[in-house]
């Protein structure tokens, strides 16, 4: 089994930074992606940022609505992915979720999600 973990939420000014983090635990598949999602009241959740581990350099992939300001990141030694995020606005509010995907078994873990709140 695998743990997922979210920590670094919290609530910010807009135009200011939070950097979220992600560790994951237990029986670590050898190959994965990590990612972010969030979901907003009344929303469906969305794809934030995702990190995958290639053969010679990982790739990162981001959502349009992020893309520019946020950073995804990995420590491949932590099993671990960071979120920079950069200049944030009222709409990037809500509960953000990390999430790994074993790539051979598509395989899905989540974690509990972290709130995110930026408001004046």
């Amino acid at each position: 089994q695998v743990q997922v973990v979210e920590s670094g939420g919290g609530s910010v000014q807009p135009g200011g930074s939070l950097r979220l983090s992600c560790a994951a635990s237990g029986s670590i598949p050898i190959r994965y992606v990590m990612g972010w999602y969030r979901q907003a009241p009344g929303k469906e959740r969305e794809l934030v940022a995702t990190n995958t581990l290639g053969a010679i350099q990982s790739r990162q992939n981001y959502g349009d609505p992020v893309r520019g300001r946020f950073t995804i990141s990995r420590d491949n030694a932590k099993n671990t992915v960071y979120l920079q995020m950069n200049s944030l606005a009222p709409e990037d509010t809500g509960v953000y979720y990390c999430k790994l995907r074993n790539l051979d078994t598509r395989d899905d873990y989540w974690g509990q999600g972290t709130q995110v709140t930026v408001s004046s």
